[in-house]
């Protein structure tokens, strides 16, 4: 057991690497940040002493170095904007993104795994089918589609709901709803597809034929080994949680940490854009690292590598 948690543990440790130096690499070579914040008219003297000031007459290689180094010591670095710490900046911005994605995280649990179980249960009815349409259209429609037709409809031609900001919890509802849609229909159609394979199995004909009743047989049998599966793409949601939200937010203009990763990209605010891929990262890193770890207590095979973790 520990050597498979210490193999997990490294695996996460190497991914966050590679997420930090990839993003590092990818905001230099995306352009020059002095240039874009400093503005096309300022002179070039300005402009030479802004990239001084911030270290980016600096080779690459130092660059990363230093930023590294900074990260170990827990300095995520400051806002060229602002000259604020990047950190605080998303920090601040958690709890707009959490007021969104917690309750779409709930819709998703909520509508998903009872649809998908139900479809299976009921396998090539009229219900089975048109849920499974049902799901087909939800994660086939981009988000930011799925937002704008919400906002044409409920804030535009009914006028029931704003189209964006944050005043009140009704501003909350329709990129709630936007969110909460597309990972429902995922969520269904694997929950669906897991419980098939398991109805399938022969140890469940086996408890039919010994005279156990079919909803004895659906609880104690099918549901508990169809949710080990069901796992992975719980635990991908919750580590999607800010990832998920940035087009969302950028739709609904809702001030989240996915708005401020737009903004950022934008500006060319390195450290920021560097913080909030980094949170980004250890969200996701840990929520798989849970799933891997979730699986090994309930199939203690995978610690043995009798067969790979369906988590990757």
């Amino acid at each position: 057991m520990l050597r498979f948690v210490a193999s997990r543990l490294l695996r996460a440790a190497i991914t966050i690497v590679m997420v930090v130096t990839f993003a590092f690499v990818v905001l230099r070579l995306s352009g020059d940040p002095a240039q874009i914040i400093m503005g096309a008219d300022a002179p070039p003297e300005a402009v030479d002493a802004f990239r001084t000031a911030w270290g980016l007459d600096q080779p690459v290689w130092l660059q990363y170095f230093h930023y590294f180094g900074a990260i170990l010591s827990g300095d995520l670095g400051r806002s060229m904007r602002d000259g604020r710490d990047a950190i605080v900046l998303v920090v601040e911005r958690i709890p707009a993104t959490l007021a969104l994605t917690l309750p779409a995280l709930a819709i998703k649990l909520g509508l998903g795994i009872p649809a998908g179980i139900y479809a299976a249960l009921h396998r090539d009815s009229p219900i089975d089918r048109t849920l499974m349409i049902l799901a087909v259209a939800g994660f086939t429609v981009p988000s930011f589609v799925l937002g704008l037709l919400l906002v044409l409809v409920f804030a535009v031609q009914l006028g029931w709901l704003p189209s964006g900001g944050q005043e009140s919890w009704r501003h909350a509802i329709l990129p709630v709803v936007t969110l909460g849609i597309g990972g429902a229909a995922v969520l269904a159609r694997f929950t669906r597809s897991a419980m098939l394979e398991v109805l399938g199995q022969p140890y469940i004909r086996t408890a039919s034929a010994k005279g156990v009743t079919w909803r004895n047989v659906v609880w104690g049998h099918a549901l508990p080994n169809a949710a080990i599966p069901t796992v992975t793409i719980v635990g991908f949601m919750v580590g999607s949680l800010i990832a998920g939200a940035v087009v969302v937010e950028s739709v609904f203009s809702w001030p989240g940490v996915g708005r401020l990763l737009v903004v950022a990209v934008a500006n060319r605010d390195l450290a920021v854009v560097q913080c909030v891929l980094l949170l980004v990262a250890i969200t996701m890193v840990a929520a798989n690292l849970t799933v891997d770890l979730l699986y090994g207590a309930l199939d203690p095979r995978l610690r043995t590598g009798a067969r790979k973790s369906g988590a990757h």
